[in-house]
């Protein structure tokens, strides 16, 4: 799995106030990735919690404590048609 593809992606998706799509962030790095690279990417991988918390634990165990509490929220939002 490519960790700097996963990385860029999801740095793109929280710091973006709009629509993101594949060609946008490839857009938005000047073509040093092709936008096939993260829809492959997205595609052929399974996201599992596993996957999320190989990713977030080090950023947790830097900031936990014995009184703080971390929440997920995994809410859907339906939306009348979607685009791929």
């Amino acid at each position: 799995m490519r960790n700097d593809l996963i990385e860029l992606y999801s740095d793109y998706l929280l710091s973006s106030y709009g629509k993101t799509t594949a060609t946008g962030l490839s857009d938005l790095l000047d073509g040093a990735y092709s936008h096939d690279q993260f829809s492959q990417l997205l595609s052929s991988n399974d996201f599992s919690s596993q996957t999320l918390w190989t990713f977030v634990k080090p950023v947790v165990r830097e900031v936990e404590s014995p009184d703080g509490v971390l929440i997920f929220d995994d809410t859907i939002q339906e939306r009348s048609r979607s685009y791929l």
